[in-house]
């Protein structure tokens, strides 16, 4: 699956979506965040969630949850180099929701990333992961 541990940004396709944030223009980068969250958990709502679309969930809301009171920060090499700017410097109430329900997708039964997990040594560490950075989000 592309990935070497179980950090948010230990993976190819989170690696990834940190290059693209950094390669997009400032204005644009809270949206980029907006559509990863929004495509777990609309395309999660539908169906079968694939892991690419849940890694990049996953590294959007390390993102958010780092700007949130007891949030760790992003500091990997993977991740972007800057901070996302947010309206208002903090993510809103509505995103951190959105992200809430996005990393509730990438957990659920129909999640191909929760199912790769699920065949590694690592799944539960994995998943204590995510429930802390959903912990995070979820007290915003």
């Amino acid at each position: 699956m592309g990935t070497w541990d179980i950090g948010h940004f230990d993976n190819d396709t989170a690696a990834d979506f940190g290059g693209k944030l950094d390669d997009s223009d400032p204005e644009k980068r809270a949206a980029l965040i907006r559509q990863a969250l929004e495509a777990a958990v609309h395309v999660g709502a539908e169906g079968f969630l694939d892991s690419d679309e849940a890694m990049e969930a996953v590294a959007a809301a390390a993102l958010l949850a780092a700007r949130c009171p007891g949030g760790e920060p992003v500091d990997t090499p993977y991740g972007p180099d800057e901070p996302v700017p947010l309206p208002g410097g903090a993510p809103s109430p509505v995103l951190l929701g959105l992200a809430v329900r996005a990393l509730d997708q990438v957990t659920a039964e129909t999640s191909e990333l929760r199912e790769l997990w699920a065949e590694s040594a690592g799944s539960a560490e994995w998943l204590a992961g995510i429930g802390r950075l959903r912990a995070v989000l979820a007290a915003g």
